[in-house]
């Protein structure tokens, strides 16, 4: 069994903090970091919640940070190498967490890692995603220099969305037929890619 958490000097730090911390409290603490794992930029607690828990934890605002990052950072590595909950247990008492705050973490992971995978796997890694395409065909048939002129231009309406709104952005494209075409070639080579990936 390869250990996929390894014995920094911060975890080490880290683990002599958690092992400090009332059992119930400490299981509550891994259950919320869990629940807010997938959520990108999103702190797990706020500003005022990590005050009163370093009231509550006994803990100064560095050795919270430390035991927020670290728990955070074992959690993330049980979902990247996904990690059975026995093993991870296992891998914890070797960091020399003891066997309730490693079991701790095993039974969180062993009911909220599933469901945390999943979201994972859901989420988009770029901050919009395309949510939905329009487009229109203009003709331009004259201008004051030019009687006859015919001049085709499409109009892409490309409605973009963030993963934690609801309010669309639209983006206006325009293009010529030469740059249509260009555009359209380059999909036909993300298709390709996608297509050989799969």
């Amino acid at each position: 069994m390869t250990s996929v958490i390894k014995e920094t000097q911060s975890i080490k730090e880290a683990v002599t903090y958690i092992n400090g911390i009332d059992l119930n409290k400490f299981s509550r603490l891994i259950s919320r970091i869990i629940q807010k794992l997938h959520l990108k930029g999103e702190r797990t607690f706020s500003e005022e919640e990590e005050e009163k828990l370093q009231s509550a934890l006994s803990l100064d605002k560095h050795a919270l940070n430390l035991v927020l990052e670290t728990s955070a950072f074992i959690l993330e590595q049980a979902v990247y190498h996904n990690v059975k909950p026995a093993s991870l247990q296992q891998q914890l008492e070797v960091i020399h967490l003891t066997p309730e705050k490693a079991e701790v973490f095993s039974q969180t992971w062993a009911t909220a890692g599933p469901d945390l995978v999943e979201k994972l796997k859901r989420s988009i890694f770029a901050p919009k995603k395309l949510d939905y395409v329009g487009w229109q065909l203009n003709l331009q048939m004259a201008q004051s220099s030019q009687a006859k002129l015919k001049s085709p231009s499409a109009v892409l309406q490309l409605g973009l969305q963030t993963e934690d709104s609801q309010v669309q952005e639209n983006v206006f494209v325009e293009f010529n037929h030469q740059e249509l075409l260009e555009f359209y070639n380059k999909l036909e080579v993300v298709q390709g890619q996608l297509d050989s990936l799969t």
